[in-house]
């Protein structure tokens, strides 16, 4: 019982839409329909700035921590991991967004920063670095997830590294579209870094 408590608070914490909330109250724009329409950060740094899209990052990212935490805190038997999955997924198929929300990177590295820092800060870095090479954001996710699943197993945490690879796998699925864009030469490159 107190499992499926901490689930459903965690995936509450997921679907809060960071993007949509930001975009109404400070800009009265409802992101959805604006740039890809997607309700995560990437395409709030498109349609509504830089700054927008750093707070919404944030948010984003405190969600997947928020929701880790909480189990750390008050259920030593529970994995956080596991909790902070469905924060991941609350993220990206929102209850208070009609199931459409953000592509869970930023929340999954949450969860990462609630439970390994180390991971976290080494990821963080990484996508900076290749945000900062090649100019795609759905690449550099993609690249990220992949230094941190690497990264898991040098750590050699059995747990982190199953999380890890799980989150990988979801984030590749999430980009497919991007995928297809990035080899046709139609995904737009960011310009800010």
């Amino acid at each position: 019982m107190e499992f499926v408590l901490f689930a459903i608070i965690a995936y509450i914490f997921g679907s809060m839409p960071s993007a949509l909330i930001i975009g109404k109250l400070f800009y009265k724009i409802d992101i959805r329909e604006h740039g890809s329409g997607n309700l995560g950060a990437t395409n709030t740094f498109r349609t509504l700035g830089v700054k927008a899209g750093l707070v919404v990052t944030v948010m984003d990212i405190l969600k997947g921590t928020l929701a880790s935490l909480l189990v750390i805190l008050f259920a030593t038997d529970i994995n956080p991991l596991i909790i902070g999955a469905f924060a991941v997924v609350g993220h990206t198929y929102p209850i208070f967004a009609k199931f459409k929300g953000g592509k869970a990177v930023a929340t999954s590295g949450g969860v990462l920063l609630a439970v390994s820092p180390i991971l976290f800060f080494i990821s963080l870095a990484g996508f900076f670095l290749f945000l900062k090479l090649f100019k795609y954001v759905s690449l550099a996710s993609l690249l990220t997830g992949l230094t941190a699943t690497i990264t898991a197993i040098i750590l050699n945490e059995i747990g982190l590294i199953i999380v890890t690879a799980l989150f990988f796998l979801f984030v590749i699925y999430r980009h497919m579209d991007n995928i297809k864009r990035i080899k046709e030469g139609t995904e737009p490159k960011i310009k800010w870094l």
